[in-house]
């Protein structure tokens, strides 16, 4: 049994897009079969970690869903410990808002703690325009990941980092990223 544990990143080390990175099967295999522990991050706040273990055991690395820790389960432990059982108004999909009703938070465009961007499939003018008036109003700005930029089909998408730069600058707040490569020591 092996002593050493793994962190290992997802997106360009592991996979791209749907393709399994040359040899990252048999590095996954080599590990579990050494009994090496391992934890898979990823700044994708998309999805739940259950729904990326079956995206990744569907093109043939098998990971199981607690194997992976995604920038919106941080964003949500991190809410967490700063305001326990607090309000958040969200800009993204289940698998942040998964992660934040899990910790307890209510999620509402009412007097929230905490305006909290994620990534979605489709960014809406209206939900963007009240994370500024929000934010402007007082409730602080957390962001998933300060990635400007991620695959998708065809090319290249925004992802939150980007859309963080247009609230923050809209708002003159900026945001406290979460994700990866924060380390949280300075989180206030």
């Amino acid at each position: 049994m092996s002593n050493k544990n793994y962190l290992i990143d997802m997106d360009g080390v592991l996979i791209q897009g749907n393709r399994i990175i040359p040899g990252a099967d048999q590095f996954i295999d080599r590990l579990k079969s050494s009994g090496s522990k391992f934890l898979i991050l990823t700044n994708n706040p998309i999805y739940t970690p259950g729904d990326l273990a079956h995206r990744l055991q569907s093109i043939g690395l098998d990971i199981p869903e607690t194997a992976i820790f995604t920038s919106a389960l941080a964003t949500a432990l991190f809410l967490q410990k700063q305001n326990p059982h607090g309000k958040a108004f969200v800009i993204g999909e289940s698998g942040l808002t998964e992660a934040i009703h899990k910790v307890g938070y209510i999620i509402t465009d009412f007097q929230p703690d905490y305006v909290v961007l994620g990534e979605t499939f489709a960014y809406n003018l209206d939900m963007i325009k009240k994370a500024i008036r929000l934010i402007t109003n007082g409730a602080r700005f957390i962001a998933t990941n300060p990635d400007p930029s991620g695959p998708g089909e065809g090319g290249i998408v925004p992802a939150c980092g980007a859309m963080a730069a247009l609230i923050e600058k809209a708002s003159g707040v900026s945001p406290f990223f979460v994700g990866k490569p924060n380390s949280l020591v300075n989180a206030k």
